[in-house]
């Protein structure tokens, strides 16, 4: 058993939070580039957190052109046990309104522009996203803030444009929640990488399909965060402190994910790749090697 360790990967400002203490910005080298940003350290409630911004500080990387890779595997390094994503999103559902928050349970990834695994050419492994959120961390999200709307889909498309109400009206066909452009391959990734991995949803426009609404634009959008900020650094405090002390196995094994995900033989990998993956794959690859 270890002592969990909390990785927040959001937007500007959830990072200053009251009674983080021992705050240093942190680089982190990465075999798979460059993260989005440095990592904010501290600790709260006696434990350590880990923030890290994805679009980089003063929003300088699109949806598309972040290196989520690179983001995970140096959550990863740090020690990084479980990531609360937190992400902005349109709503696909007219009871979910505009400074609502959604802890999401299911995704479709419409993403295709963007590297979604740290495997591939010399070993390549398969890991199960059937149940794509740690059902663990989202129980200690929704038991942290009894707002929270609990369970739906979002869909994560590639942008960095917004959709156009053929889309929007298409999405709800098929009876998602909400749409973002974040969330993947981020929770491949993280899955791959064996962390617990949930995600808020702060709702911050209707899309584009809502007839009484106007269309989403970054005015509203950045409006809306500024005023969920408080209530979103409020909750990722509370879920510091819910978090045990020790940290046991993951029942559901996000923990475990790459158990038995590993396909190609010891002696058919290549070794270069072999020794990119020490942080995310180490533990099975000392296993199998």
């Amino acid at each position: 058993m270890t002592a969990p360790f909390l990785g927040v990967i959001g937007g500007s400002g959830l990072y200053q939070i009251d009674g983080l203490a021992s705050t240093r910005w942190v680089e982190v080298k990465s075999p798979f580039g460059k993260p989005s940003d440095a990592i904010l350290t501290g600790e709260l409630e006696g434990l350590k957190v880990a923030f890290l911004p994805r679009h980089g500080r003063g929003h300088r990387h699109s949806p598309s052109t972040i290196n989520y890779r690179a983001n995970i595997d140096a959550l990863k390094r740090l020690g990084v046990t479980d990531v609360l994503s937190v992400s902005a999103v349109g709503s696909l559902k007219e009871s979910l309104h505009p400074g609502d928050f959604l802890l999401v349970d299911q995704f479709i990834d419409r993403t295709f522009a963007r590297e979604k695994s740290f495997f591939g050419e010399g070993l390549v492994a398969h890991v199960s996203m059937a149940h794509p959120v740690c059902g663990r961390l989202a129980n200690l999200v929704a038991g942290a803030d009894s707002r929270i709307a609990r369970g739906g889909t979002y869909v994560v498309m590639e942008g960095p444009q917004f959709s156009t109400k053929a889309e929007s009206e298409l999405y709800r066909s098929w009876g998602a929640s909400v749409i973002g452009m974040t969330n993947m391959p981020e929770a491949k990734l993280a899955r791959e990488a064996e962390l617990c991995y949930a995600t808020i949803a702060m709702v911050t426009d209707y899309d584009c399909w809502h007839p009484d609404h106007d269309h989403v634009s970054v005015d509203a959008v950045v409006k809306v965060l500024h005023a969920n900020a408080d209530r979103a650094r409020g909750l990722i405090k509370s879920v510091v402190a819910a978090l045990p002390k020790a940290r046991t196995t993951c029942p559901q094994g996000c923990d475990h994910a790459l158990e038995y995900a590993l396909i190609t033989a010891p002696e058919a990998r290549d070794p270069k790749l072999v020794e990119k993956l020490g942080a995310v794959a180490g533990r099975v690859l000392k296993q199998s090697g």
